[in-house]
Protein backbone atom coordinates (compact mmCIF):
# COMPACT_ATOMS: atom_id res chain seq x y z
CA UNK A 1 0.00 0.00 0.00
CA UNK A 2 1.16 3.53 -0.99
CA UNK A 3 2.15 6.64 1.41
CA UNK A 4 -0.46 8.63 2.50
CA UNK A 5 0.06 12.35 1.07
CA UNK A 6 -2.52 14.01 3.84
CA UNK A 7 -2.74 13.40 7.19
CA UNK A 8 -5.38 11.63 8.59
CA UNK A 9 -6.92 15.06 10.54
CA UNK A 10 -6.65 17.01 7.29
CA UNK A 11 -8.71 14.20 5.68
CA UNK A 12 -11.16 14.36 8.35
CA UNK A 13 -11.38 18.47 8.38
CA UNK A 14 -12.13 18.10 4.69
CA UNK A 15 -15.11 15.76 4.99
CA UNK A 16 -16.33 17.85 7.96
CA UNK A 17 -16.06 21.12 6.00
CA UNK A 18 -17.55 19.53 2.86
CA UNK A 19 -20.71 18.35 5.59
CA UNK A 20 -20.81 22.08 6.74
CA UNK A 21 -20.82 23.72 3.47
CA UNK A 22 -24.51 23.32 3.09
CA UNK A 23 -25.03 21.83 -0.88
CA UNK A 24 -21.58 22.76 -2.54
CA UNK A 25 -20.80 20.62 -4.82
CA UNK A 26 -17.30 18.35 -3.83
CA UNK A 27 -15.21 19.78 -6.53
CA UNK A 28 -16.01 23.36 -5.46
CA UNK A 29 -15.01 22.25 -1.80
CA UNK A 30 -12.05 19.98 -3.24
CA UNK A 31 -10.87 23.27 -5.05
CA UNK A 32 -10.66 25.38 -2.03
CA UNK A 33 -8.39 22.72 -0.03
CA UNK A 34 -6.46 21.93 -3.41
CA UNK A 35 -6.92 18.23 -3.69
CA UNK A 36 -8.67 16.15 -6.28
CA UNK A 37 -11.99 16.18 -6.31
CA UNK A 38 -12.18 12.05 -6.80
CA UNK A 39 -9.85 12.17 -3.99
CA UNK A 40 -12.44 14.02 -1.46
CA UNK A 41 -15.02 11.85 -2.51
CA UNK A 42 -13.20 8.83 -1.66
CA UNK A 43 -12.77 10.76 1.52
CA UNK A 44 -16.43 11.72 1.88
CA UNK A 45 -17.28 7.95 1.03
CA UNK A 46 -14.83 6.22 3.59
CA UNK A 47 -16.16 8.10 6.34
CA UNK A 48 -20.01 7.48 5.71
CA UNK A 49 -18.90 3.72 5.46
CA UNK A 50 -17.08 3.79 8.90
CA UNK A 51 -20.15 5.67 10.17
CA UNK A 52 -23.01 3.18 8.81
CA UNK A 53 -23.75 0.94 11.82
CA UNK A 54 -23.37 -3.02 10.84
CA UNK A 55 -26.17 -5.17 10.33
CA UNK A 56 -27.69 -5.75 13.77
CA UNK A 57 -29.64 -4.20 16.38
CA UNK A 58 -27.30 -0.88 18.27
CA UNK A 59 -26.58 -1.26 21.38
CA UNK A 60 -26.00 1.22 24.04
CA UNK A 61 -22.06 1.17 23.62
CA UNK A 62 -22.90 1.91 19.82
CA UNK A 63 -25.24 4.68 20.53
CA UNK A 64 -22.56 6.28 22.79
CA UNK A 65 -19.90 6.00 19.96
CA UNK A 66 -22.54 7.71 17.46
CA UNK A 67 -22.87 10.42 20.00
CA UNK A 68 -19.02 10.66 20.44
CA UNK A 69 -18.34 10.90 16.63
CA UNK A 70 -20.79 12.90 15.98
CA UNK A 71 -19.52 15.60 18.72
CA UNK A 72 -15.92 15.26 17.24
CA UNK A 73 -17.31 16.36 13.90
CA UNK A 74 -18.42 19.30 15.05
CA UNK A 75 -15.61 20.40 17.48
CA UNK A 76 -13.11 19.42 14.25
CA UNK A 77 -15.34 21.77 12.51
CA UNK A 78 -15.47 24.32 14.83
CA UNK A 79 -11.53 24.00 15.01
CA UNK A 80 -11.59 24.89 11.15
CA UNK A 81 -13.76 28.08 11.26
CA UNK A 82 -11.61 29.23 13.98
CA UNK A 83 -8.06 28.50 12.39
CA UNK A 84 -9.50 30.23 9.20
CA UNK A 85 -10.24 32.79 11.05
CA UNK A 86 -7.12 33.25 13.11
CA UNK A 87 -5.69 33.29 9.09
CA UNK A 88 -7.63 36.11 8.56
CA UNK A 89 -6.80 38.18 10.95
CA UNK A 90 -3.17 37.50 10.75
CA UNK A 91 -2.80 38.46 7.52
CA UNK A 92 -4.78 42.05 8.14
CA UNK A 93 -2.38 42.90 10.40
CA UNK A 94 0.30 45.16 9.42
CA UNK A 95 2.92 44.66 12.39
Amino acid sequence: MGTYKYSAEFRADAVALYRASAGRPVAAVARDLGVNHETLRLWIKAAEDSETPSAGAETDKDAEIATLRRQVRELELEREILRRAAKYFAGETNW
